[in-house]
């Protein structure tokens, strides 16, 4: 009965924790930012998109580029082949823009087992200048987005990040796509840096060149299979702090399917588990539907009743809701459904990362044991 009576109090304590982080995110996006720079004190910047194929948004998000308020920037755009058929887009999309400079760079450096490092590493050495963007492909940057970046630099920052937030969702399984970036990981991650325990998200990272090259240069961030968790470690070791931008960059979602989600779900899952050995193993822990099952098994033993979960499970789905209303992120009829599956997926998700040796990025197997060592070991440059 003790042993049972412990299960409880700590599962209350965890469901506490975990509606304190959902407040303390909330603080932390509702901060003012920094003033954005001015036109006359803005540097120039170099933006780089790997791209690989076309998604349903690709048109919305690698156009949204283009219009950026900013006055000195440039798009390098990166793919591993021209057979590509984003490549058409990408061109008729720079002659569509003759005003802002881009260029298309083909080719693939085989310096890591992360296709997408892969891809970026040509578009690193091209840059024209010192500050330069990684942002994915499916990111729809606001006509702000540099000056928010550059406004979350501060003068302990090594590294400059923003999540995807995901907006545009059609059908259930996209509101549980949502569920995990939104008030899930997007919550975590704010908590975790206003705790000052920030963590890269490749999504979008803005670099200064001088920073990074100086200790080792994009090619660094082949010593992790995931570019955003050697992103982190590489910059703690440079005794500086990865910093999020005041709110989180919108990624379109549109329709998805069970096995989307669970294979993306997964591959995210199986690299915190190869890069964060020591964090993942809580990570289980973090799903408000196993809590709620602690408590329910436990609370007897403290003289409550089992349905006394129902109430605090709730509790954690209304902080959610919240969070999301205030930031203004979708919530459809889908949303606590989603939760709920999004919950019973997180230990699943856990437990399957295991036994998972290979995940699939764009279609190519990758295997994320392999870090710099193993690479050197095959000839490759680590």
């Amino acid at each position: 009965m003790q042993g049972m009576a412990l299960v409880a109090l700590l599962s209350a304590i965890a469901i506490l924790l975990s509606i304190a982080m959902v407040a303390l995110a909330a603080w932390r996006l509702s901060r003012r930012a920094a003033p954005l720079l001015g036109p006359d004190v803005a540097p120039p910047v170099t933006i780089i998109r790997p791209v690989c194929g076309l998604e349903p948004f690709s048109v919305a998000t690698l156009s949204s580029g283009f219009r950026l308020d900013y006055p000195a920037y440039e798009l390098v755009f990166c793919v591993a082949t021209r057979a590509d058929p984003v490549v058409p887009l990408v061109e008729r999309l720079m002659g569509a823009h003759p005003d802002v400079p881009a260029r298309l760079l083909v080719g693939d450096d085989a310096v890591s087992e992360n296709p997408k490092l892969n891809n970026c590493i040509k578009g690193w050495d091209a840059a024209r200048h010192d500050w330069i963007v990684l942002a994915d492909s499916n990111v729809e940057m606001p006509r702000d987005y540099i000056r928010r970046l550059l406004a979350a630099w501060r003068p302990n920052t090594g590294l400059v990040c923003s999540m995807p937030v995901g907006t545009q969702p059609s059908g259930f399984w996209a509101a549980v796509e949502c569920a995990f970036l939104n008030t899930f990981q997007a919550r975590w991650q704010y908590a975790a840096e206003a705790l000052g325990e920030g963590y890269a998200q490749g999504k979008s990272m803005l670099w200064h060149r001088s920073m990074l090259d100086a200790h080792g240069g994009l090619r660094a961030l082949s010593s992790e299979a995931a570019e955003d968790a050697a992103a982190t470690k590489l910059v703690r070791r440079a005794g500086l702090r990865v910093h999020l931008v005041d709110r989180p960059f919108p990624q379109p979602i549109g329709a998805k399917t069970a096995a989307h989600v669970w294979k993306r779900q997964l591959r995210w899952s199986r690299l915190r588990l190869v890069t964060f050995p020591a964090l993942y193993l809580g990570e289980f822990l973090t799903s408000p539907v196993v809590l709620a099952c602690g408590l329910a098994a436990g609370a007897p033993a403290l003289g409550f009743s089992p349905w006394l979960a129902l109430p605090a499970l709730a509790l954690c789905y209304a902080a959610e809701i919240a969070l999301a209303r205030r930031m203004g992120w979708p919530l459809g009829r889908h949303a606590v459904a989603a939760f709920l599956v999004r919950d019973l997926m997180i230990p699943a998700l856990w437990l399957a990362s295991f036994v998972t040796r290979q995940v699939v990025w764009h279609g190519r197997p990758m295997d994320v044991r392999r870090g710099a060592a193993q690479l050197a070991a095959a000839g490759a440059e680590p």
